[in-house]
């Protein structure tokens, strides 16, 4: 049985959000940005008038304002943006109980079961989901009809705002296949790239492209791919209200002064790993793969990424293995403005027990120290507060003279 998939996305939402409160603003080119005193100052979101003078989305406010002299910048209030998504989301389950949130603003809403309680047309029924948001909440949204997840989240995007986009069996080659690689989902800039360099620059190529190449090339994603770009994507939409494990567990922080130091870098790096850590064991996850991303002055990344010996949960081995991906690429006293941490290919507790090996026996016994260790920690901040209680590598770096900063010659 073909399946009814609605994906619908908020446009502007943090902006749109912002403009209730401000309907004097409503004409006027607005965009929502972090703080920039405190060097946050990214574009979180824009309506649509600052679009109409290229102001994008994570871009710093400065290039925006060159842009536009006459943006006006809102502060975020994430508060308000998460009870507005849930009331947003409360409308769609008025028409299917198959609600999955695809982040703060983005959903995908089976009604293959319910389509009929409301007249039988996806189209129509799209149109009235977007009605009834606009005129009880006073946003606007997007919506793609089609037959799987993949097709109807690149629905939501062919046509902005506040419209309607169907993608059938019938119209998808003509639709989908023209559009750029970038555009399929889970297509990143990375990938792309790649898949630029052999001469698949959209959707239609990567369809068209051997299966098995693409193995070879991205590994099992590469499999994925081209069943997106295909329409053979059959991920079910998961009920509304159950827990879906997250696909990765990431933070990021830039830092009010650039880092230099290797210490610097060291302290950021054990931050970051410990507030990962801590969400890992909140969704009794390990991670198998690990991740770093270093941002310098200049907003240029370097990107770097491990598998993961044993997979694990715990602050100490996540420091250890950044603090070592950092160490290969990342030159000493080189500023560097932003550090991401990203745990990735995470596994279940009970599926990621670490196995004896006859080099180090005692290996496990140690992690499952550490991990007791890390839970009765997590346990005290949940009770006192996170500040009760840290770890030597987070506490304060005591300030090093000049001298013993100059005499360091190795970065770690």
């Amino acid at each position: 049985m073909e399946r009814t998939i609605l994906h619908c996305d908020c446009n502007s939402f943090y902006a749109s959000v912002e403009l209730l409160s401000r309907p004097e603003l409503r004409d006027r080119p607005v965009a929502v940005c972090g703080d920039p005193a405190s060097r946050h100052g990214i574009i979180l979101a824009k309506n649509e008038a600052a679009k109409g003078f290229g102001v994008q989305t994570a871009e710093t406010v400065w290039q925006a304002r060159r842009k536009c002299p006459q943006l006006v910048l809102l502060p975020a209030h994430h508060q308000r943006y998460r009870q507005y998504s849930q009331r947003v989301n409360a409308i769609y389950e008025r028409f299917t109980d198959l609600v999955e949130p695809f982040g703060i603003d983005e959903s995908w809403l089976d009604v293959t079961g319910s389509l009929h309680l409301f007249g039988g047309d996806p189209v129509a029924l799209a149109d009235r989901i977007r009605s009834t948001i606009r005129e009880e909440l006073g946003l606007t949204v997007s919506v793609g009809v089609s037959f799987n997840k993949i097709f109807a989240k690149l629905g939501s995007d062919y046509r902005k705002p506040d419209a309607t986009t169907l993608i059938s069996p019938e119209n998808y080659r003509q639709l989908v296949w023209p559009l750029p690689v970038s555009h399929l989902l889970f297509v990143g800039r990375a990938t792309a790239r790649t898949l630029e360099q052999y001469g698949i620059h959209t959707i239609g190529q990567l369809a068209a492209a051997q299966r098995d190449t693409l193995v070879n090339l991205l590994g099992k994603a590469g499999g994925q791919l081209w069943g997106y770009a295909n329409g053979l994507e059959h991920s079910p939409v998961a009920p509304a209200g159950r827990y879906t494990p997250p696909k990765s567990i990431g933070n990021g922080l830039t830092f009010p002064q650039n880092l230099t130091h290797p210490d610097q870098v060291r302290h950021g790096l054990a931050m970051l790993c410990d507030e990962v850590a801590v969400r890992l064991r909140q969704h009794h996850m390990k991670a198998a793969t690990l991740q770093v991303t270093i941002r310098d002055p200049h907003f240029r990344d370097i990107c770097r990424q491990k598998p993961l010996d044993t997979p694990t949960c715990t602050a100490r081995a996540l420091t250890s293995h950044a603090v070592a991906l950092v160490e290969r690429c990342w030159t000493a006293g080189a500023p560097i403005r932003a550090l991401t941490v990203t745990a990735q290919s995470l596994l279940p507790e009970e599926e990621a027990a670490e196995q004896p090996t006859l080099f180090d026996p005692q290996a496990p016994l140690r992690q499952a120290r550490v991990e007791r260790l890390e839970r009765t920690m997590d346990a005290i901040r949940s009770r006192f507060g996170d500040s009760a209680l840290t770890t030597g590598r987070l506490a304060p770096a005591p300030s090093r003279p000049r001298e013993a900063e100059e005499e360091d010659a190795l970065p770690f």
